[in-house]
């Protein structure tokens, strides 16, 4: 049974799972959107959620734990940033996942994932 099990595997190891994650979340707000499949895209909206949440918190504590996650400082810094003006009042829901159809290759569902207040257009990387 699967009674309070929450996230999904994605027929993939836990630590290639979670360098996924961690590589997804921070394209979403480096760039604001990003397209993917259905169920990616469902829990990226988790991870996503949790770090605007640590940024609408704003302490070091919180920094740190954004940092240990988004894989660029440059992404974490402008999200710290513009998270209160831009999420102040909401609660939750910082993200907007728009469905598009299966893909043509292997039928699998796709999705745009977007940030309901984008941050900025792009964020310019040292690279």
């Amino acid at each position: 049974m699967r009674h309070k099990v929450s996230g999904v595997k994605l027929n993939r190891t836990s630590s290639h799972r979670k360098a996924m994650f961690r590589n997804m979340v921070t394209s979403l707000f480096k760039h604001g959107q990003i397209k993917t499949t259905l169920v990616k895209a469902k829990e990226l909206r988790r991870w996503a959620d949790k770090m605007v949440t640590l940024a609408k918190r704003g302490d070091l504590h919180a920094r740190r734990q954004a940092l240990a996650v988004i894989r660029e400082k440059q992404v974490t810094h402008k999200l710290f940033e513009e998270a209160l003006d831009k999420f102040g009042s909401r609660n939750g829901g910082y993200t907007r996942i728009i469905k598009l159809g299966n893909r043509k290759s292997d039928g699998a569902p796709m999705a745009v994932i977007s940030l309901c207040e984008p941050l900025v257009e792009e964020v310019e990387s040292n690279q």
